[in-house]
């Protein structure tokens, strides 16, 4: 299977070097990588709007359909047989635009390069922003960091942005889309979220990604760790020394590194039964099992029912992960409230931003910010990974 998989890999390379050496991209520059990002999912309508003339073509073999369109003001709606675009029908079940260089507004949100819209069984829509994975960390960086930051920690959250996205489409061959645009990838906001800065950040780190013997890092990152950064085989398929965890002394100022969050009892019975656990007049919450980082490992809701026992994360899941940041923990019960007094904020695993602003403010750049979270990890330049796979 590893073999077959490296094999995929290599011929997807090969095909996007080979269209590229003969596409004309915008800016008088060639794309260095290619990345699909779901921008809107499971819409019944959206606005389109793109300043000049475009080109709309059938998918998935790119058939010519229009040439020269003006679509200043567009809505765009699924029918059963294709879509609706204004008032022109296409009996397809989806389209890519391609505006030549020009920016399409999508629901008032700008995005550079060419937009698919497809749709899905459920006659919705599913719209895919396809772009050179620099513009895509380019309107990635400002939801994840302040632009106001110091450089080199930008420049550290560009080149792990950079590499995430990389690492995500290697997982997605075969699929509709790499990245989705939220926390469940990254958030990204198109041309909209660039700024000055965390654009600098993104050229001057341009092409950089993080690898571990010779495959890319899949190198997460998370807002604050509370002090000790999480071992990733505690929560995913990944057992590699980058992603182990240790300790962080540079986030203790973070405004996520405490936090204490309160939720009726009611209402934590409530949503773990809409979750699929079965518990009835809750009695009692207590952590049963700790990891090596000081993370719950397990919760026992102890109710009428008997014990549930489930994992920390899956409980922090179903709860409200926003109210409750992390799994690190401490659970008291007070007049029908749980109680949780914790530490850090999101799963823990590799960058802790808010460590990296403090070492930046400290002096360290963005390797050695990058060697401290992911150490043992090498950066290399995107360019000479695609032609080793592709000589391979």
């Amino acid at each position: 299977m590893p073999e077959i998989a490296s094999m995929a890999k290599s011929f997807i390379i090969y095909l996007f070097m080979t269209c590229m050496a003969v596409m004309a991209v915008s800016e008088a520059r060639a794309a260095s990588y290619p990345v699909r990002v779901a921008v809107i999912t499971n819409a019944s309508q959206v606005n389109l709007k793109i300043k000049g003339r475009c080109n709309i073509y059938a998918l998935p073999l790119l058939e010519l359909l229009r040439e020269g369109v003006d679509l200043k003001k567009a809505d765009v709606k699924p029918t059963q047989s294709g879509i609706l675009i204004g008032s022109e029908p296409f009996n397809v079940y989806g389209v890519r635009i391609k505006t030549g260089g020009a920016d399409i507004h999508v629901n008032n949100r700008r995005f550079r390069g060419d937009i698919d819209i497809i749709r899905t069984e459920k006659v919705n829509l599913l719209i895919i922003n396809h772009l050179d994975i620099e513009d895509y960390v380019s309107g990635v960086l400002y939801h994840e960091v302040s632009h106001l930051w110091p450089m080199e920690a930008l420049k550290a959250q560009a080149i792990a942005s950079r590499t995430f996205a990389v690492y995500k489409t290697i997982e997605a061959i075969g699929k509709d889309y790499d990245l989705t645009n939220d926390i469940y990838s990254q958030v990204y906001g198109g041309r909209t979220s660039e700024r000055y800065r965390t654009t600098r950040a993104v050229k001057e780190t341009a092409g950089k990604i993080l690898i571990y013997r010779n495959k890319v890092l899949s190198a997460y990152f998370h807002a604050t760790c509370g002090g000790h950064t999480e071992d990733a085989s505690l929560l995913w398929n990944v057992d590699i020394p980058p992603l182990r965890g240790g300790p962080c002394n540079y986030c203790t100022q973070s405004p996520h590194f405490k936090w204490v969050a309160t939720m009726p009892l009611a209402d934590i019975e409530r949503k773990l039964n809409d979750g699929g656990y079965r518990v009835k007049d809750i009695q009692n919450i207590t952590v049963s099992s700790r990891d090596p980082s000081g993370r719950a490992k397990s919760v026992s809701i102890i109710n009428s029912l008997g014990t549930e026992e489930l994992p920390a994360n899956k409980f922090r899941l179903a709860l409200d992960p926003n109210l409750f940041r992390s799994t690190n923990f401490e659970i008291s019960i007070r007049k029908g409230t749980a109680v949780l007094n914790g530490r850090g904020w999101g799963h823990g695993v590799g960058m802790c931003q808010w460590g990296a602003y403090y070492m930046s403010k400290r002096g360290f750049s963005a390797d050695q910010i990058l060697q401290f979270y992911y150490p043992g990890a090498a950066i290399v330049d995107l360019k000479y990974m695609v032609q080793e796979s592709v000589e391979e």
